[in-house]
């Protein structure tokens, strides 16, 4: 009687672990978790310090930089479009930000929602060409993108805006009971961007707008909001994430968030996010940012050379595109 119970109730489990694997391997954000725990396990063996708190805190608040501007490119490419000048928004950003604070004599704790602010208008600039009518996003955030670098040089003349003060780089270099305060930040808004996604209106309205434009605008979807509001979100959180970093320098430095958009992209891609719009996730991008800020703190600790760490993200980049290609086919 024993033998053909357990007979019988090994095809039930067996079912269900499958079906358990397969959702997991459906999940977009599988495979970017798969990577980072192997990449994570095999740095903690081939390293002394990986594992170290201070290590770990620099990895987390690396992560955080790039994976706020990553969080708004997630928005963007979700609605089908792209962002080439988060980057350059973040520095120009970061340098109004500065100005705020030593020219203009502003209270060190309203200079970041005030320079949130001034993103959020470098990206709704974005939104009335794109949205508004309905230019190609690549070209226009290409042109912004040399707009806003441009202005970053032409107020600044290449020379960082110093010192901030200690009262405004707490933010860049303090810690809530431990963990480093971008780092707070970047999980905070993750969270709040999950909860938007999947559980509001305008959530489901993102991902519409993405999957198919015209059934959304037959389905009654108020499409040029939607695409206005993620690229507002989008410089929104760039500039969150340069005068932060800028918080972190005691400067604003005119170099402030040169390669963040190839950072930015990157994670939203490899944690799943279509460049076709309508599919991804938040939590995907984020991991995605970790395990850019993992790999290369590995090289680091590995004595690679920072030219080939270029190198390896790419061939990383590439092996999530075919990730997702193969799994999308099943």
């Amino acid at each position: 009687m024993t033998s053909t119970h357990a007979t019988g109730s090994t095809p039930v489990k067996a079912k269900r672990n499958t079906s358990l694997l397969a959702r997991f391997w459906r999940w977009e954000a599988s495979g970017i978790l798969v990577a980072l725990i192997a990449l994570m396990l095999v740095l903690s063996f081939a390293t002394e310090n990986f594992l170290s708190s201070y290590n770990a805190a620099v990895v987390a608040r690396q992560a955080a930089f790039v994976g706020l501007v990553a969080l708004g490119q997630t928005m963007v490419l979700l609605v089908g479009g792209i962002d080439l000048s988060v980057g350059a928004a973040a520095g120009l950003s970061a340098i109004a930000g500065s100005l705020m604070l030593t020219s203009l004599g502003i209270h060190p704790y309203l200079v970041i929602p005030l320079t949130m602010a001034f993103g959020l208008g470098l990206g709704l600039i974005n939104g009335i060409f794109t949205a508004g009518l309905r230019l190609n996003p690549f070209i226009v955030t290409l042109a912004t993108w040399e707009i806003f670098a441009g202005l970053t040089l032409v107020i600044t003349k290449g020379y960082p805006i110093r010192p901030l003060g200690p009262d405004f780089t707490i933010f860049g270099k303090g810690d809530i009971f431990g963990v480093p305060f971008p780092v707070v930040i970047f999980v905070a808004l993750g969270i709040f961007l999950i909860w938007l996604l999947t559980q509001t209106r305008f959530g489901r309205n993102v991902f519409a707008v993405g999957g198919n434009r015209e059934a959304a605008i037959l389905a009654g979807i108020h499409v040029k909001r939607v695409e206005f509001i993620a690229f507002g979100l989008a410089g929104m959180l760039a500039a969150l994430a340069g005068i932060l970093y800028a918080s972190r320098m005691d400067a604003g430095q005119p170099s402030v968030g040169e390669g963040w958009l190839m950072g930015a992209i990157t994670a939203a891609i490899l944690g799943g996010t279509s460049l076709r719009g309508g599919q991804g996730s938040i939590i995907g991008t984020m991991l995605g940012a970790l395990l850019l800020a993992v790999l290369a703190n590995g090289t680091v600790l590995l004595n690679v050379s920072g030219f080939w760490q270029r190198v390896i993200v790419g061939f990383v980049v590439l092996l999530a595109v075919l990730v997702d290609l193969f799994r999308r086919r099943d």
